[in-house]
């Protein structure tokens, strides 16, 4: 959500956001890149090209189902990319989407409170 949320426009931002989540079973097979294999210039906006490079081997070598790569605004946290082109796709299980609204207050705008 942060991730999206860096490029929100606060003055346009979209009303009919979902989050969707997925139960991703532990034995799927993984990849995951450590912040120390990625270029100094990895948290850089834009990205640097190169690291769209490591998304489309993993989409394209197909080994993986799942690769975690760490998050540029939370380096200890991590972006997890499906591959919905990996033979075991199927055995994740994608949950009901529901409606996603960010927190006026991330815009830097106040909630009101209601009276009771």
């Amino acid at each position: 959500m942060l991730e999206y949320f860096v490029h929100l426009d606060p003055e346009d931002a979209p009303d009919d956001l979902v989050l969707a989540t997925a139960e991703v079973p532990e034995s799927l097979p993984r990849q995951r890149v450590e912040a120390s294999a990625l270029p100094a210039n990895w948290r850089d906006a834009p990205a640097p090209p190169s690291l769209a490079q490591i998304g489309d081997d993993f989409v394209n070598q197909a080994k993986n189902c799942v690769l975690l790569v760490p998050s540029a605004l939370a380096v200890s946290e991590n972006n997890w990319l499906i591959n919905p082109q990996h033979s075991e796709f199927k055995r994740i299980t994608i949950n009901r989407p529901q409606p996603l609204r960010y927190d006026p207050r991330m815009f830097g705008k106040t909630l009101r409170r209601r009276k009771h």
